[in-house]
């Protein structure tokens, strides 16, 4: 049975700070400059309005830079499960989409230990209803999550999915809410926009029907600056690097995020570079998610999240790119 509480911001702060001892309790923050991110409750005031938050939300499980393992003399330490289990608030619908894939990802074939050390018992909270920006709805996430924060536009109705989520509901002030969700606020989601979704999935087809030219990704790659802002905030981007350092008498290996946007992302030991032109990598950064990995995983992996239209300053996000594609292609021959 679906356990919800109407609570209101207070209770809210009032109930993650009683985690702390428990948990390592990350969520949105406002910063002394407007914007919004991830931090401690104790770095700035609680921030859950406001949409998603601008940074990749899933750096909490796989951070832009970590120590994967320790090298002295010939022992060698692997990297440890952190001392306090992660409760992370802050997703969105889309966000939790995105950790169901890279749960996925990092699982199967070869599990990703390193992952798995912070994702491993971590408590996920998403944030819904009408609190995104300018009192935006935000999409009900309804699944993927432990608990979910749902604004009604006043206080926050608490819905706890999991047998976790149901613990810490329980440690919850307010009142509960026996009548579950409204049915208004589900109707509102229900109805939001699908647009962006026909939109890439269009795209996507024509991708697998091989029917955009080399010439559209020259246009396109034409206005890249390899900046790599939208590989740095894409939460199913998982590449990275790995290099090793010494650190006095030890040697620590380190990952690193890498982007597909940069030359030497695929450049080979004898100097070839299948990606060696601007427009083949950029190519891929769109083909990966929409093609590649539909064969690959069954699914889409861009989820609409919204942050490399975001923050590409030459608007080529990957909704914008999908865009002159379905304008240009898909009433083609």
């Amino acid at each position: 049975m679906l356990l919800m509480k109407s609570l209101t911001l207070g209770e809210i702060d009032s109930l993650l700070r009683s985690l702390e001892p428990d948990y390592d309790v990350r969520v949105p923050i406002r910063l002394h400059d407007g914007t919004r991110a991830l931090g401690g409750l104790d770095e700035g005031p609680l921030a859950l309005a406001g949409g998603r938050i601008p940074q990749k939300i899933t750096s909490v499980f796989f951070p832009q830079m970590e120590t994967v393992l320790t090298m002295s003399g010939a022992a060698v330490e692997m990297q440890r499960p952190p001392a306090r289990q992660l409760f992370v608030a802050g997703f969105t619908a889309q966000d939790a989409d995105c950790l169901e894939f890279i749960d996925r990802f990092y699982g199967e074939n070869f599990r990703d230990d390193p992952y798995f050390n912070k994702r491993r018992g971590a408590v996920i909270a998403c944030v819904s209803g009408r609190c995104g920006p300018d009192g935006e709805f935000l999409k009900i996430a309804g699944k993927n999550c432990d608990i979910e924060l749902i604004c009604d536009g006043e206080k926050y109705l608490l819905a706890a999915y999991t047998a976790n989520g149901r613990r810490l509901a329980q440690k919850a002030g307010g009142r509960e809410a026996p009548g579950g969700l409204p049915a208004k606020l589900q109707t509102e989601s229900d109805n939001l926009s699908t647009d962006d979704l026909e939109l890439i999935r269009t795209a996507s087809r024509l991708l697998l029907e091989q029917k955009v030219p080399d010439e559209f990704w020259q246009t396109i790659s034409d206005r890249c600056i390899a900046c790599t802002s939208c590989n740095l905030v894409c939460p199913t981007c998982t590449c990275f690097d790995v290099f090793d350092r010494k650190c006095g008498d030890a040697v620590r290996r380190w990952r690193v995020w890498d982007s597909c946007q940069l030359d030497g992302f695929m450049r080979e030991a004898s100097g070839h570079n299948p990606m060696g032109t601007e427009s083949l990598r950029t190519r891929r950064r769109i083909h990966h998610k929409l093609a590649a990995d539909v064969v690959r995983w069954g699914q889409l992996t861009c989820l609409l999240c919204g942050r490399c239209d975001e923050v590409c300053p030459t608007g080529i996000g990957i909704k914008a790119v999908c865009r002159e594609m379905v304008a240009k292609y898909a009433d083609a021959g």
